[in-house]
């Protein structure tokens, strides 16, 4: 255990022994700046001006080498080796709601959803409560680093958290998950973490955009929106992008909420395969388009959540900045 102070101030926190120093001072209640989790992003950077601290990763990409020159570091990234002394701005926003918990977890349940998206369903040895559009980190037998995946069903159900997760060919990670996993085996979980979470304050209509694993978080946004009393009538547009006609999902799951049909719609699109030759005769296009083609005009009054591949983040980002939507109301977290 190390303690871990911030310069010119009476703020420490303790940190356990392999913990990080993010995510102790998560656990701490403190509003530790961070996104990523896993050293790509750069939100989590501090200086460290005393101790001794072990980098996870030796290159981060979210570290440039005038960062490195200036002492700092990611922290994320830094496990500390001895007492610290750290300089960063704590930020309220930041602060859990439900603080992170490291815990052993065991797979109870497997299924298929596509050809190449599986949901995992684990069971923590602890309960603990997540926001819609979290996540947590797995950290799985022989696999070096952990893995941010996204809780897919809602935070009311504490002992179990569920993922949904799409197989990278040749991944690490996946590979593990998809062939080296029975139900029964146990793994280490940690969370829950994220921003991307569902506003239940904000009276604005909701669109999901989603693509890929990015499935996962905006099934438990909109299962949480449609059972949510403080969002009850609400509109939901859960737009849903693959490249072909046999990635498309999400439908099932929405079917079964409360208003599918009349307060809560769906909107698949395919963007790979060429007109006519799979039978797909839904959206053609990429998932930005046809968000600003249905609902441009009334995006700016809209809350707006979106999880997929990086390319499409950025599309869409850019999207909603061409059609001058607010900043604040829009929520992801950066994965890489």
């Amino acid at each position: 255990m190390t303690v871990i102070m911030l310069k010119g101030t009476d703020v420490s926190w303790s940190c356990s022994d392999g913990d990080t120093i993010m995510r102790s001072a998560l656990r701490a209640g403190l509003g530790f700046p961070y996104e990523c989790n896993v050293g790509s992003c750069g939100n989590c950077r501090f200086d460290l001006l005393e101790g001794e601290v072990e980098d996870l990763r030796t290159d981060p990409p979210g570290l440039s080498d005038r960062d490195r020159e200036r002492g700092r570091r990611l922290g994320c990234q830094a496990r500390a080796m001895s007492d610290c002394v750290v300089k960063l701005r704590l930020m309220p926003q930041y602060e859990s709601r439900f603080a992170p918990v490291r815990q052993a977890a065991t797979l109870v349940a497997m299924r298929d959803i596509t050809h190449d998206i599986r949901e995992f369903r684990f069971r923590l040895e602890k309960p603990v409560r997540f926001l819609s559009g979290q996540y947590a980190l797995l950290a799985l037998p022989g696999v070096d680093g952990a893995r941010a995946y996204s809780m897919a069903n809602t935070g009311d159900n504490e002992s179990e958290w569920h993922f949904q997760v799409r197989r990278v060919p040749n991944g690490a990670a996946t590979t593990k998950l998809f062939e080296g996993l029975a139900s029964g085996d146990r793994i280490e979980i940690d969370g829950p973490y994220g921003m991307a979470y569902l506003r239940e304050d904000s009276l604005r209509d909701i669109v999901c955009l989603a693509g890929g694993s990015g499935l996962s978080p905006m099934v438990s946004i909109a299962r949480a929106a449609a059972m949510s009393p403080e969002l009850k009538g609400r509109r939901v547009d859960f737009i849903y992008g693959g490249r072909a006609a046999r990635d498309i999902c999400g439908r099932e799951m929405l079917e079964e909420l409360p208003g599918f049909g009349s307060t809560i719609y769906y909107h698949p699109v395919v963007s790979g395969a060429p007109e006519g030759d799979d039978g797909w005769d839904g959206y053609r296009g990429f998932v930005h388009e046809i968000a600003a083609e249905l609902f441009g005009k009334r995006l700016p009054e809209c809350e707006i959540y979106f999880a997929g591949p990086p390319a499409m983040g950025r599309a869409i980002q850019k999207m909603l900045l061409d059609l001058g939507v607010p900043s604040a109301q829009v929520h992801f977290d950066q994965f890489y």
